[in-house]
C-alpha cells in the first residue's frame, strides 16, 4: 500500500472521525473472531501496528509539506488541464491511478530501496485490521511520491490525485481480515480480502502476487494474480520474520540491514544490488 493519508488532502473532522471508526472496525472484528474461535490476533502484534499508526500521525505532515513541491512543479508544467466535472474523467483518473499504483507496488516487492519501507507493512504474523494500519514511516525516502506524479503531469490537479489515492487507501483497510467469504463475481474485478490473504501470505506460490489496490484487473492482465493454495494454510508475515514488537525496529530494521549490506560489499555492482537488487 503507499503510504499516503486522509490527512494529506481533507478537513481535521474527518482526519479525528476516520481512526474512530477504523478502531471501531477492529474492535468488532475481534469480537467477531473471538467469538468464531478463530486466531487472528496478537495482542502485542496489534499493539506495535498501533504504535506505528500513532507515529505516522507526526510524520505526515511534514511528508505533506514536503511533497507539495515536486506535486506542484509537476502541475505547473502539466501537458493538459483536465476538468473533473465530467464523469469519463473521473473514471479515467479512477483507473489511471490504479495503474499506476500497481506498478509501484509491485516495484515496492522486488526493488529493496522501496521494499524497506514496504517491508513493515508486511511484518505481521495476523492477518487483521490492525495491520492495515501498519505503514512505514519512510516512503519520502524511498521514493513513493515519484510514480504518481505522471498523473500530475498529465493534468489530473494534484489534490484530486492525492484523493483518489485516499480512497484507495480507505479501500485497503477493508480488506485486512480473514473474516470475510467469498465475493462470487466481485472477485474477478476487485481486490478482495480473498485476493489480499494471498498478497500477505509468505508461501511460496503466494509471493509477489496480487499487488491491486482497488482493482485486481491489472494483476490478471500482467500476470502477477494467484488464488490461494489449496493444499497449504496462509502464511502470513515476511520470509524472514522480525523477531520484535518494538515499533523502531519493525520501521527501520529493513534500513539498517541495507547499511550492514551495502558496508559488507566488496564492489560497486554488489553495493547496487544491496540498495537496489531483489529484496
Amino acid at each position: 500500500m503507499i503510504d499516503l493519508t486522509l490527512s494529506c488532502i481533507v478537513g481535521g473532522d474527518l482526519r479525528m472521525i476516520a481512526p474512530v471508526i477504523a478502531i471501531g472496525f477492529m474492535a468488532l472484528e475481534y469480537g467477531l473472531s473471538k467469538l468464531a474461535d478463530r486466531d487472528s490476533h496478537d495482542l502485542k502484534e496489534s499493539a506495535a501496528s498501533l504504535a506505528i499508526a500513532a507515529g505516522s500521525k507526526f510524520i505526515r505532515p511534514l511528508e505533506a509539506a514536503l511533497l507539495a513541491v515536486p506535486f506542484a512543479l509537476a502541475y505547473q508544467y502539466r501537458l493538459f488541464d483536465i476538468d473533473l466535472n465530467q464523469a469519463w474523467t473521473v473514471a479515467a483518473l479512477f483507473l489511471s491511478s490504479e495503474f499506476f499504483y500497481y506498478w509501484h507496488h509491485r516495484a515496492a516487492h522486488r526493488i529493496r530501496w522501496l521494499w524497506a519501507t514496504h517491508a513493515v507493512h508486511h511484518s505481521p504474523r495476523k492477518l487483521n485490521y490492525t495491520a492495515a494500519i501498519r505503514l512505514g514511516w519512510t516512503g519520502s525516502i524511498s521514493g513513493n511520491f515519484l510514480f504518481f506524479l505522471p498523473l500530475v503531469w498529465i493534468g489530473f490537479h494534484p489534490l484530486a490525485v492525492l484523493a483518489m489515492l485516499a480512497v484507495n487507501l480507505g479501500y485497503q483497510f477493508f480488506i485486512h481480515t480473514e473474516l470475510a467469504p467469498h465475493l462470487g463475481p466481485l472477485e474477478w474485478v476487485l481486490n478482495t480480502p480473498r485476493h489480499h490473504r494471498v498478497h500477505h501470505a509468505s508461501n511460496d506460490a503466494c509471493l509477489d502476487k496480487n499487488y491491486g489496490g482497488m482493482l485486481i484487473i491489472y494483476d490478471r492482465l500482467f500476470g502477477t494474480f494467484a488464488v490461494p493454495p489449496e493444499d497449504e494454510p496462509l502464511r502470513y508475515g515476511l520470509v524472514k520474520p522480525v523477531s520484535s514488537q518494538n515499533p523502531f525496529r519493525i520501521v527501520f530494521g529493513e534500513w539498517l540491514q541495507i547499511v550492514r549490506d551495502f558496508n559488507a560489499a566488496q564492489t560497486w555492482r554488489q553495493r547496487w544490488r544491496a540498495l537496489f537488487g531483489t529484496p
